[in-house]
């Protein structure tokens, strides 16, 4: 495995190992399978691969049936139009219904980097949590991208797995057990509690590092499933530290930081800091520099996690 990998990377790949196990796995894509890495699919299956071309909600309008004749139905566009463009018909045709189809949003987030505002999603998670029935994921790298999509892949129902274009470093090993609906304690801490999604899970690391250099003991956890959410992960997490800070790379109106705050309010009130994108729009930019002009960085963690603690 490489030191690198982009998520959507690691889906190319999970598709062509799914599409052999899967005969009645099909893979759709709204005429960006060069980025999505659908593309690796249709070279080994090219009987099972579609291209609706730049319409995305014919795109998801056409899974939904196919999904509902019996198929199991990946479908990939960037987040932008999967999560925006075409909303109304992934609430309707896919959650309503139940459909079985895995709305693979690629592209995510501020780290789209020179792409620009136009197609840097803060709001995704926001809308596919909101939807009933819906399951949303955000692995944090390569190996927990290919073992959370095998997992989507074989239940049944809708869900929405968030994927990126940049590469991120690999945090898990091949032997880790990752499992939909179950947060992953990435290391132990008595003090502070940093719980993060994505690639965010990589900066809550280095954060931690970073604390322990100030006596500053933080625990980690990667909620790599926003919805449903472990509740039993955050609650102890809660109790035994005290505060809490969530990192993500997404809006923190209503993304991981609004989930987590859902789960204290009711259950262990405690303070809770969020790190993500403020409300405010990106720009094109490289994606490194972008994580640090909008606070999304190891170094914004550390200032948070101070702030929550004084």
């Amino acid at each position: 495995m490489a030191d690198k990998m982009a998520t959507r990377e690691a889906y190319g790949k999970a598709l062509c190992e799914l599409g052999a196990k899967y005969d009645n796995l099909v893979v759709m894509d709204a005429d960006l399978s060069g980025s999505t890495k659908t593309g690796e699919f249709k070279k080994v299956y090219p009987e099972r691969f579609i291209n609706m071309g730049i319409a995305e909600q014919d795109l998801y309008g056409a899974a939904a049936g196919l999904a509902l004749s019996g198929k199991i139905v990946c479908a990939s566009t960037f987040a932008m139009f999967a999560a925006g463009r075409a909303f109304e018909i992934i609430r309707n045709s896919i959650g309503y219904t139940g459909a079985n189809v895995k709305i693979c949003a690629t592209h995510a987030g501020i780290t789209v980097g020179e792409d620009g505002a136009s197609h840097q999603t803060f709001e995704d998670i926001a809308l596919m949590r909101t939807i009933p029935g819906m399951t949303v994921i955000n692995p944090s790298d390569g190996v927990s991208a290919a073992k959370l999509i095998a997992q989507a892949v074989a239940m049944e129902g809708p869900a929405y797995i968030r994927l990126g274009r940049a590469s991120v470093p690999i945090t898990y090993s091949e032997s880790d057990e990752l499992e939909i609906g179950k947060g992953n304690l990435v290391r132990e801490g008595k003090d502070v509690t940093i719980i993060a999604t994505g690639i965010m899970v990589n900066e809550a690391i280095i954060a931690a590092d970073m604390l322990s250099s100030e006596n500053i003991d933080a625990r980690v956890i990667d909620i790599h499933t926003i919805k449903p959410i472990d509740k039993d992960i955050i609650i102890k997490a809660a109790e035994e530290t005290g505060a809490i800070v969530t990192a993500e790379e997404h809006s923190v109106i209503g993304g991981l930081g609004s989930a987590v705050s859902e789960v204290t309010s009711s259950c262990c009130p405690v303070k809770v800091g969020m790190v993500g994108q403020l409300d405010t729009f990106g720009e094109s930019g490289s994606p490194e520099e972008l994580k640090k002009k909008y606070h999304m960085t190891a170094d914004d963690i550390v200032l948070k996690v101070r702030e929550v603690l004084k």
